[in-house]
């Protein structure tokens, strides 16, 4: 029999009489050969695969083994043999495979690089290690570079570079300063995964002589450092300053202190990329951006969505990590670097591959002599690992033959297996990316049954928790195991057990009955073993009395109290908590048997305090929370809900009555409203409580009303106006006397569920209602309409009754009295029920239809007499189908449409009919059953309607003065078409719509040409198609004439001519020379004597027009010299905004206080123009100016 190492399953026993015995099938969870029997070697311990060591300590390669008889090891290396008595400096540990090279003494880690393999052997075969590579940690030091100082201008971008050396495992990078302290990091300045520090803009503050780069070698637990980086970020007036000497005066940087820009990426380069991860990983995904303002990173996975609780962001988003990556999170990942200037996206595509993992590893299997078996060892991976076998660490290839084994890919099959089958079997699943090994033996015994479990264990366990009792077992063949409960050795039958494949009984819900003493018995063909077990039930553990929510002043003492009831059998500890940690060490906290008092309280005090109740099998907790106050002149009084009621007490004790009292607890300084009652059934309904009744809150006792046969237990709570308070303890318990039901049971309904009977229903009385033991109902029937007597059935409390053998559809009298073991109830109330249905046996009749209109068709018929319905009249049916269009006289498939009228009308109406149309339709009775035969088959016509629109117009061929239209005839004619109308009319410039023409178009026509219309013209369309019965539904359409190319190119050439294009240059530069003397001599004075005076004396400061920029020279008076503002240059659209060029006279003197000669010439300043006020500027007369004139011209 096989014996297979497995996740156990669990049994349920069932309720028969049989014995509970449960037959393990041949695969059992953490199967364990007993070490005191022959069995193959199985490794126990081993390196890892990859082994790094430190080169300054001793090597250690673990491989340790178990089997009967103990085995032997040997190591191979690179493949071959490796013989250790040769090697002064490795020694193998007693009785065990691990090998020690002693390193420290003398010797190097890189003499001992390699593949190192461990055999386990003895007589039953050999189990091998996986394949061990050894390589000693490396922390080489960084190459010495010059590094020259970065600058650099202010938001630029800026990586520094690491580049640490290549260590044995990888250094963890990191950026610190002189002092060792971390360099900040943020949005803008952050490490990439490659150890780089990236830049997305720089700023003033980067500027330091210490960004140093650190490599930590953690095996070795050694730091290295690279050359300080010096980073100069000059400002925007630094760099003026700088450069003034060597630049010209437009060279200069602007106000700003830098560009804006929008994002690029610095890593990944590109616009896509790719990234392969293997199953199991952690991927991570990275994308930094440059850019001003700092972009932001975002991620989308396309096609898809990122996993929830396997998804990470790091280092400000600009890092995704998944882990736990598995082939389905392959696919393209999209990063966005986003500012307000704009956003950039670079795709990476993720390939997950996966070295191999197991889907069944091989397990060791037991069997015993002639047994069959199979070792199964499946793996998956990408790509697809190859299986290869080998046994006893040889390929299965070229390893002695064995009868009873067939290899079939990846699986080895056994049968009729023989002691000399014995040996271990090795699974390799390899890829490109990784491999797996497992060893598994196959070990064959004959042994008879024995308990693994020690005798007399001894289990105790809290009542209403699980119990789980042990019996841990071992045979060849495998043994089925049985228990028993008691001295008498009554075996399980009930259903309360759960048996467990490893040997366990669970009992769900220990109760106090469950204690006792329980024997297991393994059987086997070879013999039979036992065992007993021992189960005691303890009572819980409660906290009857548990602390309260305490409002205190500073400087008191409060007391928490905290009564705990537990088994006598177990000992409790009581701990207190103070926000769920120890007690502060202070004397002002005291602790005894039930109470925790707090002396002198101050506000540190404050918070919640636990009370922890520990036994050996359970624990219990209750907390209150302590509020800490300013204390004040006079004692406040404290406003709570009242304190619960107590010393309840059961009086005048009578069949359906009791009298209860209680003493009221404190009110809190808030009076008592009254009081509230509640009671529980113990017998039917443990645990919960339910309403009983109110009284006023001057009143301490209340007479309560009972029910008999109830196991009654009251308890009391007090309301005032801030709530209700806790309940009380609970009174004692009264069970009052068993009587006879006080009512029937309700909802009593009768319906047959088929045509022969009668199905009686109510909903039975609930165990409160039953008034005593033996709850039955007596089920009463007879027909309605007959002369028979009552029929009648007492049965159990069940909630159904089925009368066979009923005629069809019949009515019939029912009522349902209940009954118990004192009595019968009240006579119940008569209920009309109907016997079943069957399906009509007649349709109905005189069917005709009235056509209405083309979509609608009224429907009349005879009603079915009632007898012949033989069922609850649900309505009639009406089945109709279209089956042809008139129009086209094809045939299509036909899809019938049903329509239910509800009740006993006799006529319909069918909506949603297709015109023009041959419909044929019947009509069904249908009751609660189904349908009755349909009707003789109604036919009838629908008569035309309006089309639907043309299916599509299309304009084609356009020229100067014709365009062809093409359509496409109405999906839905709906009748005979008889002609289309094309309406269309011109559309201008201004969306003008031009004189409107109609034009009938013959029905067989599907292209018409429409000729004489303007050339470059825009029209637009209206067409529709007309039956008999009107016009349907438009279609439009625009379009437009070609142009005449002629003409076009005439205007063309004229425009684009060169002596056009002088001509219109020459009369510019006329008007404007024109222009500017107008100006000049009228703001000189022309008609004044000044202006004669001023001619003399010309100042030799005036400047011609520069005819580099086209602005004027300065112009300054005699008398004060002041500059004349230099004019604008005029834009090439020669407009000027009248705020910039508008000059008055007010601003040319000295405001409104202008001062002016005797002669009437005004004396002041042409051109140094004043800021103008707001309200100045808009109410001044404009001076004549070259751009005022402009203005005029334009």
């Amino acid at each position: 029999m096989q014996l297979k190492i497995m996740m156990p399953k669990k049994k349920h026993l069932s309720a028969s009489r049989a014995p509970l015995i449960l037959f393990l099938c041949q695969m059992i969870s953490a199967l364990e050969v007993p070490l005191d029997l022959v069995q193959p070697p199985t490794i126990t311990q081993q390196s890892p695969k990859d082994y790094i060591i430190d080169p300054r300590e001793n090597i250690v390669i673990q491989c340790e083994a178990k089997g009967k008889p103990p085995p032997s090891f040997s190591w191979t290396r690179n493949g071959t043999h490796f013989d250790i008595d040769k090697d002064p400096l490795v020694t193998m540990k007693s009785g065990s495979g691990t090998l020690t090279v002693n390193i420290m003494s003398e010797g190097k880690a890189e003499t001992y690089e390699g593949v190192y393999q461990c055999t386990a052997r003895n007589e039953r075969g050999a189990a091998i290690s996986n394949n061990i590579v050894i390589r000693p940690s490396r922390s080489p030091l960084w190459t010495k570079e010059k590094l020259e100082r970065i600058t650099l201008r202010n938001g630029q971008s800026l990586v520094l570079p690491c580049r640490p050396p290549v260590g044995l495992p990888p250094p963890i990078i990191f950026w610190m300063d002189n002092s060792f302290q971390r360099l900040p990091q943020s949005e803008r300045v952050s490490q990439g995964l490659n150890g780089d520090l990236y830049f997305s803009n720089v700023l003033p503050e980067d500027t330091r002589e210490d960004y140093i780069c650190y490599a930590r070698f953690n095996h070795t637990q050694t730091i290295q450092q690279k050359q300080p980086i010096s980073v100069k970020v000059i400002s925007v007036d630094e760099l003026n300053d700088t450069i003034a000497a060597n630049l010209s005066d437009t060279e200069f940087y602007g106000a700003k202190s830098h560009r804006e820009r929008p994002p690029t990426f610095l890593t990944p380069e590109g616009n896509a990329s790719r990234k392969e991860e293997l199953r199991g990983n952690v991927l991570s995904l990275e994308c930094i951006a440059e850019g001003l303002p700092t972009p932001i990173i975002y991620w989308i996975k396309e096609d898809g969505t990122l996993p929830i609780n396997r998804t990470f962001y790091r280092n400000f988003k600009k890092t995704l990590q998944i882990v736990q990556v598995t082939e389905a999170d392959s696919g393209n990942y999209q990063c966005i670097a986003k500012n307000a200037l704009g956003a950039i996206h670079h795709v990476i595509s993720v390939t997950v591959k996966a070295a191999p993992y197991w889907i069944i590893a091989p397990q060791n299997l037991v069997l015993s002599p002639g047994e069959d078996g199979t070792l199964i060892c499946r793996a998956n991976g990408n790509p697809k690992p190859r299986i290869s076998w080998l046994l006893n660490g040889v390929p299965i290839e070229i390893a002695p033959d064995d009868p009873s084994r067939k290899i079939d890919g990846d699986t080895i099959i056994f049968s009729n297996v023989q002691e000399r089958s014995s040996a271990v079997y090795q699974c390799n699943a390899s890829n490109e990316y990784g491999y797996l090994l497992a060893n598994a033996f196959v070990n064959v015994l004959a042994e008879p049954p024995r308990i693994l479990t020690s005798a007399d264990t001894l289990y105790q366990v809290i009542a209403n928790r699980p119990a789980l009792l042990d019996c841990a077992f071992f045979g060849s063949p495998l043994p089925t195991i049985e228990w028993f409960k008691g001295a008498k050795g009554s075996a399980l039958r009930e259903d309360i057990y759960v048996l467990h494949e490893n040997g366990t009984l669970e009992i769900p819900v220990a109760q106090k009955d469950s204690t006792g003493t329980y024997t297991c018995v393994a059987r086997n063909k070879l013999g039979m073993a036992k065992n007993d077990i021992h189960l005691e039930i303890k009572d819980p553990t409660r906290i009857i009395k548990q602390p309260e929510y305490a409002v205190v002043q500073r400087g008191s003492t409060v007391s928490f109290e905290c009564i705990v009831k537990h088994d006598h059998t177990l000992i409790p500890t009581v701990m207190w908590l103070k926000d769920h940690r120890e007690l502060p060490s202070d004397g002002r906290f005291t602790v005894d048997k039930d109470h925790l008092v707090v002396a002198d309280v101050n506000d540190d005090d404050g918070g919640t305090y636990t009370c922890v109740a520990n036994t050996t099998l359970d624990n219990v907790s209750a907390s209150a929370v302590l509020r800490v106050v300013a204390p004040t002149p006079t004692p406040a009084p404290i406003y709570d809900v009242p304190n619960p009621p107590f010393d309840l007490e059961l009086t005048d004790q009578l069949d359906r009555s009791v009298q209860l009292s209680w003493t009221p607890g404190d009110d809190n300084n808030s009076p008592i409203s009254k009081f509230i009652i509640e009671y529980e059934d113990a017998m039917h309904e443990p645990g919960l409580w339910h309403h009983q009744t109110e009284v006023p809150g001057a009143q301490t006792t209340a007479q309560l009303k009972l029910s008999p046969y109830v196991n009654y237990s009251f308890r009391v709570m007090a309301v005032n106006s801030l709530g209700r308070s806790l309940p009380s303890e609970a009174s004692e318990q009264y069970l009052t006397k068993a009587a006879e039901p006080d009512k029937n049971p309700t909802a009593v309904e009768g319906l047959g569920s088929e045509p022969d009977n009668l199905v009686i229903t109510w909903k039975p009385l609930n165990g409160f209602e039953s008034n005593g033991p033996g709850l039955q109902y007596k089920v009463s029937w007879r027909q309605k309409d007959g002369d028979d007597e009552w029929t009648s059935m007492v049965v159990a409390d069940v909630s159904k009754y089925i009368v066979s053998g009923t005629p069809t559809f019949v009515p019939y009298l029912i009522k349902v009295q209940a009954l118990n073991d004192a009595g019968f109830a009240p006579e119940p109330a008569v209920v009309l029920g109907h016997s079943g249905e069957d399906l009509p046996m007649v349709a109905p009749g005189n069917v005709h239809v009235n056509v209405v209109n083309s979509t609608l068709a009224e429907v009349h018929w005879d009603p079915v007499p009632l007898k012949s319905i033989r069922g609850h009249l649900q309505g009639y049916r009406i089945y109709y189908w279209k089956a042809q269009s008139l129009s086209t006289r094809n045939r299509r498939h036909i899809e019938k449409k049903i329509l239910t009228f509800q009740g006993s009308k006799t006529h319909g109406m069918l909506p949603g009919l297709e015109p023009f149309s041959h419909y044929t339709l019947n009509v069904r009775v249908v009751n609660g059953k189904g349908e009755g035969p349909a009707s003789p088959d109604r036919v009838f016509n629908t008569p035309e309607g309006v089309p639907s629109a043309p299916s599509s117009l299309k304009i084609v061929n356009p020229t100067l003065d014709s365009l062809t239209l093409e359509w496409e005839p109405p999906s839905h004619p709906n009748g005979v078409l008889t002609e289309y109308t094309l309406k269309y009319q011109p559309i201008n410039s201004t969306h003008e719509l031009g004189p409107l023409v109609d034009l009938k178009i013959p029905a067989n026509k599907t292209r018409w040409t429409l000729k004489n219309l303007n050339f470059s013209t825009r029209y637009k369309f209206y067409f529709y198609a007309q039956t008999a019965a009107g016009s349907g539904n438009q279609i439009t359409e625009e379009a437009i004439t070609t142009v005449d190319e002629a003409m076009a190119s005439r205007q063309v050439d004229i425009a684009t001519q060169g002596w056009f294009i002088g001509l219109m240059c020459a009369v510019a530069l006329l008007i404007l020379i024109l222009l500017i003397v107008c100006f000049i001599r009228r703001n000189k004075g022309g008609k004044y004597p000044v202006k004669e005076k001023e001619d003399a004396h010309a100042d030799p400061e005036i400047q011609p027009m520069k005819e580099d920029d086209g602005t004027f020279g300065e112009y300054s008076d005699a008398e004060d010299h002041k500059p004349l503002k230099k004019g604008s240059r005029t834009p090439s659209d020669r407009t000027v905004k009248k705020e910039d060029s508008d000059d008055s006279l007010v601003d040319y003197g000295e405001g409104v206080n202008g001062q002016f000669n005797e002669d009437g010439s005004f004396i002041g300043q042409y051109s140094g123009k004043k800021e103008k006020e707001p309200a100045e500027g808009n109410e001044s007369s404009e001076a004549p100016s070259p751009v005022n004139a402009m203005n005029s011209f334009v």
